[in-house]
Order: structure tokens, then sequence, then C-alpha cells
């Protein structure tokens, strides 16, 4: 006997959809701005010339950068608290675990795209007596900002993918919400499809945009 789809019951849950699609959002736009921003600052840093501390950011960076964002989410909410004496709600406990996860990897972009541009065009600027933040604001990071723009999309693309997990600490979003309408429906196929369905019409503009970036890059 076949399946009997049946999606009109979803319509007396949509204030629980829309609530986990905002809080989806929500987490995405947040982590990706402070992702960025402590990104930026270790970038930077990894680029000064204090070995010691280059050496403890790039250990901070492949801690986030190899290990699961799941087991990340878990050891913060729950072993993080014990080892500071500072509880944290579900909601800061994702927070913190998805800026540190997102810095890791936007830090390593940003250094790259800097690190890209022609040494000349640093000696260039010395010569005619710039200094460094001078010649990083007018003439490098113009040039780097290009180029990091695509891999910047397509990771940002990721953080809104991985908040999804955030369900294991019962923060609601999209996947929890889902969870809680299976429960109460029991009717999973409906759920996670129009979950499924939700997150390809937020995600598919982002990836199409890192696609057209790249092409223009590439160009």
């Amino acid at each position: 006997m076949g399946y009997q789809w049946d999606f009109g019951f979803l319509l007396q849950y949509s204030k629980l959809i829309w609530i986990g699609a905002l809080y989806t959002c929500g987490f995405t736009i947040i982590t990706v701005v402070s992702g960025l921003t402590v990104g930026g600052v270790i970038a930077l840093a990894r680029l000064s010339n204090f070995k010691i501390v280059s050496v403890l950011l790039t250990g901070f960076i492949e801690i986030f950068r190899c290990t699961p964002v799941l087991v990340q989410l878990v050891w913060c909410y729950y072993a993080l608290p014990i080892l500071s004496g500072i509880e944290l709600t579900p909601a800061v406990a994702a927070f913190i675990t998805l800026t540190l996860y997102g810095a890791s990897f936007y830090s390593e972009i940003i250094r790259g795209g800097i690190v890209s541009v022609d040494a000349g065009q640093w000696d260039a600027g010395r010569a005619i007596g710039m200094r460094r933040h001078q010649l990083m604001r007018r003439v490098i990071m113009p040039q780097a900002l290009r180029r990091m723009l695509p891999p910047l999309v397509n990771q940002s693309v990721l953080q809104l993918k991985n908040t999804s997990l955030l369900s294991v600490l019962a923060v609601p979003d999209l996947l929890y919400q889902g969870q809680l309408i299976t429960s109460a429906s029991y009717r999973p196929l409906e759920t996670y499809t129009m979950i499924a369905v939700i997150y390809f019409i937020i995600l598919f503009p982002l990836t199409r945009l890192a696609h057209g970036l790249e092409a223009r890059m590439a160009k």
C-alpha cells in the first residue's frame, strides 16, 4: 500500500516553523558577523612578528578545524561550565561554539587572501612612505578582499548548515521545531521534507552567489 502524503496538517504548526526559521537565520547572521570579526583579528595577529602569539593561534585554529562541530557544541555546553564555573544557556553555548568554529576558518581565508597579494605591493607602499596600517587599508585589503569573497561566502553557507546541529542543545532552530512537530503528529516524512525545502530555499541563492563570485574572479 502506497504512502498517503499530507502536508496540510503543517499549517497548524506554522508558528513553530517560523520561529525555527528565524532562529536558524538569526544564529547564522550573528555567528557569521562574530566569526568574521574574531577571524579577522586572529588573521592579523598571525601575520604579526610575535611568533609565540602566532603559534598559539595556530594551535587554536587546528583544534577547531580538526574536531567535529557537534563534539564542540556538546563539550562547550557540558564541559566548559565545569571548568569555568559559569553556567551557560544552550543559546550562549551555541553562539560561542559557532563563533569560534567559524573564526578558525575565516581567519585562514583572510590570512590567505592577504598573503596572496604580491610582495611587490608591500615594497612599493613602503617605498613611498606608507605606514603598515595605511598600506594594509589602501593597497593590500582592496586586492585581498576580491580574492577572499568567494571562500568567505562558501564558509558562511557552511555556517548556516551547521546551525542544524543546534537541536542537540535544544535550541529551537528549524530542525528542533521539526522534531517537536514530528513527535506531535507522527508524520516525519512530510515534516522533514518541509524542513529540507526551507533549507534549500535559504541556501540555494547563497550557493549561486558563491558560484557567481568564483566565476567572476576566474575571469
